[in-house]
């Protein structure tokens, strides 16, 4: 079967279409968190995202617009996005990211926002905090995004040492070799450096992954966002990719 899988698409619509165009032909689209959050197109976001096949978690900001983490944890361009957010979404999107469950196993792999032992909310930035989550692991894959970051955590054995490397852009790679955590990076804000919009297309026959990277029109999704009133630096910080 092959995979679309997307994270962090944060209300970002050009970014999430130049994305399903660029991903050719698949079978599902599984998507890590984040639907919403800092970009000017929540409401469209989740209807093209649930249009078809798709597996989806939820995300600290998917939680944060229904109420169920304190906008005080977010910084203060977050929080704005998110009170405008709410004003945003439809009763139907309201409901359809409420029945999401917190994570989901797909066969050999699971699929968590954060990180497998806190799905919502846990960085997964640094080799010593993945080592403490492959305990938590019950597959040999897990895929998470929140960081915005696309890498690689490895675990040659079980208890051995944790490798943290980066996830290289078209480079077909089979995850057949102890444990993974994988993160496909963000569709909507990377954090990378690069402001292209990430993503990961898997072959759950083969474990294969490759990760991909697409430009889109960063210029449209400013404007949308100016005209929506949110804030400059969630503006600005598309064009740097960070």
């Amino acid at each position: 079967m092959r995979v679309l899988v997307v994270s962090d698409i944060h209300a970002n619509l050009e970014a999430l279409d130049a994305v399903l165009a660029d991903a050719g032909p698949f079978d599902v689209l599984w998507s890590l968190g984040d639907v919403v959050g800092y970009g000017p197109d929540p409401e469209a976001c989740v209807a093209a995202t649930r249009a078809g096949e798709h597996v989806a978690i939820p995300g600290n900001h998917d939680w944060g617009v229904l109420g169920r983490l304190d906008l005080e944890d977010f910084n203060a361009d977050a929080r704005a996005a998110n009170l405008w957010t709410r004003a945003q979404l439809s009763d139907e999107a309201r409901d359809y990211l409420s029945g999401l469950p917190e994570t989901q196993v797909m066969d050999s792999i699971t699929l968590a926002h954060g990180s497998p032992r806190y799905p919502i909310w846990e960085y997964l930035f640094y080799a010593s905090t993945a080592a403490l989550n492959f305990p938590h692991l019950e597959t040999p894959v897990c895929l998470v995004g929140h960081t915005h970051m696309p890498l690689i955590f490895w675990q040659m054995e079980e208890d051995g040492p944790t490798e943290m490397l980066p996830l290289p852009e078209g480079e077909p790679l089979t995850l057949d070799k102890g444990r993974y955590i994988v993160n496909p990076g963000s569709v909507g804000q990377p954090r990378d450096g690069d402001p292209r919009a990430a993503y990961l297309l898997l072959e759950t026959d083969t474990l294969t992954i490759e990760h991909r990277r697409v430009a889109y029109a960063i210029e449209s999704t400013q404007e949308r966002m100016r005209a929506a009133g949110l804030p400059g630096r969630l503006i600005s910080r598309l064009a740097l990719g960070w």
